[in-house]
């Protein structure tokens, strides 16, 4: 393989670009973590993060990656042996639930087909069928990232208020935070959990819980094991700006710039191009003559896209030829979906030209692959990405 002459297309849901403004910040001399100008560093993260998940509440920041925030949200709020429902959603949902029996949890695991979100009825029915309360947690991934799908977190809220149910709702939103429109306090979460590498346009190694003051009670008594990932310890320390342990302090330097980013584009505007560019990349699949996998038009992910291949056509194949002949980077099946669909991350720091590129890629890809196909797709994206914004 010759050696590119250009940058890398890196489209995969994460992690995503980094852009050159948080790579610089991220590119400083290293201060005293138990000093006055960290202090201001960290006031400043932390009150920025609350603006992005929509809190009042407190958000805790650890060094860690999004699995991390899987375990504090589990570890802070539920004793052994406690019921929490699930629902198989896709690889990441299936991740989750593996850990919360290795917890000791007992995990109601509701199946799924990978190309729908939660059915709020479902969680309706369930919840009505336990009067005694004995489920004490409803876990929830926003966007799956291993599928493209999103599900409708303020129905599930709803539909967990319809059955009187005091379970606490956690919420998994490390493919959809600062990508997709998400409302912590307003639609009643109790923790959300996030990762710094793709939508806050990061490297990886931050994750993030944001804790409702219903689940900071539930902390007070749960029963798990836990120390790290305490967040009494973090709370205490937070109060006057500083870590119980060493921070990740280099990153909260990237983190800030990428809150400011996020903050003079609007997060509206973020939403809307986030939006706008998943609505761009189904035309082109679309036209293509190929199937996104999500099944329902109410639960599309604007963050990627996941695109099923025609039978008898691997998708690893084709990812293998376009990293080869163009040096662009598709996400692969993950689980069930193996050689059955790739995606394409179009989140974090992300414009119309690196979309059209992309895109163009892909299709010259399914063209060398031997892949049943219908030319234009890219024309198709195009004429929707020329519209009047």
């Amino acid at each position: 393989m010759p050696v590119p002459s250009s940058r890398h297309f890196l489209q995969i849901p994460g992690p995503t670009n980094v852009p050159d403004r948080v790579l610089r910040a991220i590119d400083r001399p290293t201060i005293d973590h138990r000093g006055p100008e960290f202090e201001k560093l960290a006031r400043e993260i932390l009150a920025g993060l609350r603006r992005v998940f929509k809190t009042k509440q407190p958000v805790i920041v650890y060094p860690a990656s999004g699995t991390g925030a899987w375990e504090a949200a589990l570890s802070n709020t539920l004793s052994p042996g406690d019921r929490v429902l699930m629902f198989e959603t896709g690889h990441f949902a299936t991740l989750w639930r593996e850990m919360a029996e290795r917890w000791g949890l007992s995990v109601d695991f509701v199946p799924g087909d990978w190309r729908h979100g939660v059915d709020p009825a479902l969680v309706e029915d369930k919840l009505r069928a336990d009067p005694q309360g004995k489920v004490r947690a409803v876990c929830v991934v926003h966007n799956e990232t291993s599928t493209g799908v999103a599900s409708r977190i303020p129905e599930v809220r709803a539909a967990m208020s319809r059955a009187g149910h005091p379970a606490l709702l956690l919420v998994d939103t490390i493919s959809s935070l600062a990508s997709m429109d998400y409302r912590h306090d307003e639609w009643g979460v109790d923790v959300t959990v996030a990762g710094s590498q793709k939508g806050l346009m990061l490297p990886p190694g931050l994750s993030f819980n944001a804790v409702s003051e219903k689940a900071l009670a539930a902390s007070r008594t749960a029963g798990l094991r836990r120390s790290y990932w305490d967040w009494s310890a973090m709370l205490r320390a937070n109060e006057s700006g500083f870590f119980p342990y060493t921070p990740a302090t280099n990153l909260l330097y990237g983190l800030r710039e990428s809150l400011a980013m996020l903050e003079e584009e609007g997060l509206e505007n973020v939403f809307r191009r986030h939006a706008r560019h998943a609505e761009a990349t189904r035309r082109a699949v679309h036209a293509w003559g190929l199937e996104v996998n999500c099944a329902d038009e109410r639960e599309h992910s604007t963050s990627l896209t996941g695109i099923r291949m025609p039978a008898s056509h691997d998708a690893d194949s084709l990812r293998g030829i376009i990293l080869d002949r163009f040096d662009l980077s598709l996400g692969q099946g993950l689980g069930k979906l193996k050689g059955k669909l790739f995606r394409i991350g179009h989140l974090g720091a992300f414009n119309d030209l690196m979309l059209c590129g992309t895109l163009a890629g892909v299709e010259m890809g399914l063209s060398l692959a031997g892949v049943p196909h219908r030319p234009g797709g890219v024309a198709a994206a195009l004429q929707h990405l020329a519209r009047p914004v």
